[in-house]
């Protein structure tokens, strides 16, 4: 299982990453906050309350992709913009996340930090999850980075998502726990920038 001295070291290894990307991504990153904000229409920046390490919740920070239509009858319905679709694709909408990397909500591998109702409601030897920062990629995300095209196709997208996807990152993600190494960070990294 991950020690508290690889926890350290991982944490080192986040810090310095991020600071070599920062000076690469920080323009694009404020190009693209400008450009979702003029296509949906709201600040460019969307932030949502996730569970973290130790089940503390923290701000997840994303490019906006859902623009806000009314319908016919009244009520307002989120869609993903053309150009949304196409970030969420890329996951170029993650990129403010190396913000949560830097403040040290996150790392840049782990589980993903998903909404309350799940990371928060784990049991017994599966709270070991917690033990880790969340991720911006890890082997669960790499597994089902067609997620949500996935959940389109089912009838009841809720239930297969708690009862076979959500049960099966669990798995992965204490496996990775379990079996953590720093050169099993590197190789998800490795991993996540060419299966883009």
């Amino acid at each position: 299982m991950i020690s508290q001295a690889q926890l350290k070291r991982k944490r080192a290894f986040d810090v310095v990453l991020v600071l070599i990307l920062l000076p690469f991504v920080g323009v694009p990153i404020f190009i693209l906050v400008g450009i979702a904000t003029i296509d949906t229409k709201k600040y460019g920046v969307f932030s949502q309350l996730r569970v973290g390490q130790h089940g503390k919740l923290f701000k997840i920070y994303k490019i906006r992709t859902l623009k806000e239509e009314e319908h016919k009858l009244g009520h307002l319905e989120k869609s993903a913009t053309a150009l949304g679709k196409y970030l969420r694709r890329t996951r170029l909408d993650e990129l403010p996340q190396l913000f949560n990397v830097l403040v040290g909500d996150m790392s840049f591998v782990g589980p993903r930090p998903d909404i309350q109702g799940f990371a928060d409601e784990l049991q017994g030897e599966d709270r070991i999850i917690l033990k880790v920062k969340p991720g911006i990629t890890g082997e669960a995300t790499l597994k089902y980075k067609n997620e949500e095209r996935v959940l389109e196709r089912q009838k009841d997208p809720d239930h297969y998502n708690r009862t076979i996807i959500w049960v099966d990152k669990v798995k992965i993600n204490k496996n990775y726990v379990m079996n953590y190494s720093f050169y099993l960070d590197l190789k998800l990294i490795f991993k996540s920038t060419i299966n883009k």
